[in-house]
């Protein structure tokens, strides 16, 4: 406890000079170490990503111009073919045929050789496959006897340079080409004539060129081949170009990346097809020349990278994408980037890029040198210059630290000596006006402080009371506007069935007078008239010859016309009678002004009256048939309800549905096929309730619709055609009288169903 309470005191008491000087050279130091190590490591990394970035730039030189380089072979032999096939490039014609590839050769420089090849051995060519020859003409006349020619300005031939043995036919890239009818590359050979007789203008160019090639030295190429068919399928030959490897190895030459850096591209199988390095890619193996293998490169750089590349992905072809990979080689760190280049003739090989660190570390190196000096001469300035710094402002900050201690422990009167440095003068004079000012706000902060606490005690008071006030003035109004909306609700619908009712029931009060009368009488009239029918029939059996006025009235009535008609006629006013008493009690029943209060009913009445007093509505109209009424009616129990305001809502809920039913067939909302349904669906649950479904087949009702059907005044119809209460007075009837449930179930196209859920006990 000694111990750290020790450490605490010598922590409080470090001196001042100590303070001033440690810390800002300590600054110093770090700042300027800092600054050299992030220098030296955004350096590296930089270096990195400009590495990263030269090789991505050479990879795509590369790519582009292996795509530029190999891609008109293709093109070419495609075109030849044509030729060929459309007569334009006959056979026969050899002189003709080796000025057309004459003049292909001379438009493009870097095709080696382009020309012919039968079925039967005869060729035709030019190109650029000897040193020292701008152009050359080629010749094989079918037996196995190649000749090359210098040719003069217009592609004809000038002087023979050499002939020799040699029959196109043996190549394998001929082989594999007359398999297919599609162009494809061979794989890369290495040609070899033999039986070589070099003539005069040939030896002339051998000895004044050194790096002829006359005998064939060094013919390494890659063969684009496409093979031709006539119109019956049958072989005609294949058209043929051939691309030198020297080309891409001198394009690869003269693409400087760095001063120590190297590209190569080989194929999957190791060997080489190009290098930028001076180191050979071709030797002689007993007489005949071959490539070097990247793993037996004579250049260390591409031997070593190969090995690296096949120990870290156990063979070339399993390299599909772009890589980065480091080594180290002869002590240097070398960044390698490894594409994959493809080409849709079946080419595959492996671009190689690598590139040395140290071709960029030389002046990040130079950089951290100069950095660690400036850090040490900072440091040895910057410790002389706090010693002397830290002497000239210690005595006057001491003195305001005196003054300041006395302040704090009340003695206001205490003041700061001036002092020769300006700005710790003026900090002097502005803590004496301070403690001054000090002096006078102290008494004054005492009174505003207490005003401010009663201001806001006050403020706080009345804050609550008016937002007290404003809930419950916001609360009364809400309440007020739903009361208006219910109560105006109300007052329509009570007078509108008010006066529906006395309406309803005081004509079928007038109906059903008249109509019990006859309805009454009509048996007796029917049994008066068979009475007298009866007594007719016997006058005439008794007097069968009547005197001639009789008879004469018999004729003109045509009694057995009577007879007939009298009893249809009485058998249709006694069912008229009998429907318009039907009709009279649907009245009543519906009106119910008769019963009064809760009362237990049949639903299944209040359902059929309903649809009896829709009547007129349901049968056919103008642009609508007759509406299908599917009764699926349950045995339910008799209901406690108020039985008028139920039908209402039955009234409703049906009418609604003919109109929408009207509406989908008058607008051919529906297929005209289809037959306007209505659906009246009743069961008991096993919770002591009813269930009434009504459901049509029209247009559907759409989800925001749905949310809005029950609200007051809420309608679809166009004006004058609706009040939007029917809907919200039914809810009231369900929800409120009969403690029901009442909603609807809609898919817009398939129909509405409004399902009206009620106790069977009130």
């Amino acid at each position: 406890m000694q111990k750290n309470y020790k450490k605490t005191q010598l922590i409080k008491n470090i001196p001042l000079r100590l303070l001033l000087v440690v810390p800002f050279v300590l600054q110093i130091f770090a700042a300027v170490s800092l600054v050299g190590f992030l220098s030296f490591m955004q350096g590296k990394k930089a270096v990195n990503n400009l590495a990263h970035q030269i090789m991505d730039k050479a990879a795509q030189q590369v790519d582009g111009h292996l795509d530029k380089y190999l891609a008109l072979p293709q093109q070419l032999n495609q075109m030849n073919a044509d030729a060929i096939a459309m007569g334009r490039l006959k056979f026969r014609n050899q002189k003709a045929n080796e000025q057309y590839f004459w003049m292909q050769a001379k438009a493009f420089k870097n095709i080696s050789y382009i020309g012919y090849v039968t079925s039967e051995g005869r060729e035709a060519g030019a190109g650029r496959w000897l040193n020292g020859v701008d152009l050359a003409l080629y010749e094989n006349r079918g037996k196995g006897k190649g000749s090359d020619y210098l040719a003069d300005d217009q592609g004809n031939r000038n002087k023979l340079l050499q002939s020799y043995d040699f029959d196109a036919r043996s190549l394998e890239s001929y082989k594999e080409a007359i398999k297919t009818d599609k162009p494809i590359w061979g794989k890369i050979f290495t040609l070899d004539v033999g039986s070589v007789e070099i003539y005069t203008s040939g030896k002339t160019l051998q000895n004044n060129s050194p790096d002829s090639n006359i005998g064939y030295e060094n013919y390494v190429a890659i063969p684009a081949r496409t093979s031709i068919f006539d119109k019956n399928g049958k072989l005609v030959g294949i058209v043929a170009v051939d691309m030198l490897l020297t080309n891409i190895n001198e394009f690869l030459s003269n693409l400087k990346i760095s001063p120590k850096g190297n590209i190569f591209v080989i194929e999957r199988n190791g060997l080489l097809i190009g290098s930028s390095s001076k180191s050979p890619i071709l030797s002689k193996v007993n007489g005949k020349t071959e490539r070097y293998s990247a793993l037996k490169s004579p250049d260390p750089l591409i031997r070593n990278i190969a090995a690296k590349i096949q120990k870290q992905f156990n063979s070339f072809l399993t390299i599909q994408s772009n890589h980065y990979i480091d080594m180290v080689f002869d002590n240097e760190l070398y960044f390698v980037h490894l594409t994959p280049w493809k080409d849709e003739y079946g080419l595959d090989w492996l671009v190689v890029v690598a590139v040395p660190e140290s071709d960029f570390m030389a002046e990040i190196n130079a950089n951290t040198r100069t950095t660690i000096l400036l850090s040490v001469a900072a440091l040895i300035i910057t410790i002389i210059l706090g010693i002397f710094t830290s002497n000239l402002i210690i005595k006057p900050i001491l003195n305001l630290s005196q003054v300041s201690i006395s302040i704090s422990g009340g003695m206001l009167h205490q003041t700061v000596q001036e002092s020769s440095i300006n700005e710790l003068n003026i900090l002097g004079r502005s803590f004496n006006r301070m403690a001054k000012q000090l002096r006078d706000y102290f008494t004054v902060l005492e009174k505003t402080n207490q005003q401010l606490q009663d201001a806001n005690i006050e403020l706080e008071t009345t804050n609550q009371e008016l937002e007290t006030r404003v809930n419950q003035r916001t609360k009364e109004l809400e309440n007020t506007l739903q009361e208006l909306k219910q109560t105006q609700a109300h007052l329509v619908q009570n007078e509108k069935m008010s006066s529906l009712g006395q309406m309803v029931a005081g004509v079928a009060h007038e109906i059903n007078n008249p109509a019990s009368f006859i309805y009454g009488n009509i048996t007796y009239v029917d049994n008066y008239t068979q009475d007298l029918l009866q007594l007719l029939q016997v006058y005439q059996e008794n007097y069968p010859q009547p005197p001639e006025k009789i008879q004469a009235l018999l004729d003109e009535t045509d009694i057995h016309f009577l007879k007939e008609d009298l009893a249809k006629i009485l058998h249709s006013m006694k069912f008229g009678t009998q429907r318009i008493r039907e009709i009279v009690l649907s009245l009543r029943n519906f009106s119910r002004l008769d019963e009064t209060g809760i009362k237990k009913v049949d639903i299944h009445q209040g359902l059929d009256n309903s649809l009896m007093l829709l009547q007129h509505r349901i049968q056919t109209q103008a642009r609508r048939p007759d509406i299908k009424i599917i009764k699926e009616y349950n045995k339910l129990p008799q209901i406690e309800c108020y039985p008028a305001q139920l039908n209402q809502v039955f009234i409703n809920i049906i009418s609604n549905a003919i109109d929408i039913l009207d509406e989908a067939w008058s607008n051919k909302k529906i297929d005209n096929d289809s037959i306007p349904t209505i659906l009246i669906d009743t069961q008991e649950t096993t919770e002591n309730t009813v269930l009434i479904s009504i459901a049509d087949n029209g247009a559907g009702i759409s989800e925001n619709i749905i949310s809005k059907l029950f609200d007051p005044f809420f309608t679809t119809k166009p004006v004058g055609k609706g009040t939007g209460l029917g809907l919200y007075i039914s809810y009231q009837i369900i929800v409120e009288k009969h403690r029901g449930k009442i909603w609807c179930k809609s898919i817009p196209g398939e129909g509405a169903k409004f399902v009206i859920e009620i106790p069977v006990c009130l």
